[in-house]
């Protein structure tokens, strides 16, 4: 769990990286946020929205070698410009912007009766094939578990109902930080 004063220093950075990448001003943020919990390595992703509350770009990694500040920053600026779904943020948008930032815990093998939709993220594979969807986004929409398991098959290209054969279920938490 981050501290208040780390949650508003992550946000505080994706802001800022997302502000630096769109309007290419070169600034750098500092090396050191000074917060031991920020120097650990680990997954994020960054979500923006629009004024409007509609999804603008989201990006992540699920297993990260940077410190998580880091992670956020490089996870914001992709959000931004990256997101295959999105044209790139432009100057004109940012001031309406929200962040939301998913901070994930370690990967673990689950079967498909442990996945708890709101509870649990879940990364789906089969045959090179991969879905992940972040816990938040079964509350958004209402799903139960099977629900969020054929959302994953489809994200991933697969037929739905793949997870209840020969596919790879993994699931993770995720600390949420947003405005």
């Amino acid at each position: 769990m981050f501290t208040p004063e780390e949650r508003s220093l992550l946000l505080a950075h994706a802001r800022s990286s997302v502000r630096t990448t769109v309007l290419r001003t070169g600034e750098t943020m500092p090396a050191h946020p000074g917060h031991q919990a920020l120097e650990t390595p680990a997954g994020a992703f960054t979500t923006l929205h629009d004024s409007t509350g509609m999804l603008r770009g989201c990006i992540g990694f699920v297993e990260s070698r940077f410190r998580v500040w880091e992670t956020v920053l490089r996870t914001a600026a992709e959000a931004a410009q990256e997101d295959p779904r999105f044209e790139p943020v432009t100057p004109a948008e940012l001031a309406g912007l929200s962040y939301e930032i998913s901070i994930l815990s370690s990967l673990r093998r689950a079967a498909a009766q442990e996945v708890r939709a709101g509870l649990h993220g879940v990364l789906l594979s089969r045959g090179g094939r991969r879905g992940l969807l972040l816990p938040q986004v079964a509350t958004e929409h209402g799903w139960d578990t099977e629900r969020l398991l054929d959302a994953c098959c489809e994200k991933a290209g697969l037929p739905l109902g793949s997870w209840r054969s020969e596919a790879k279920i993994e699931v993770f938490t995720a600390e949420v930080i947003s405005e």
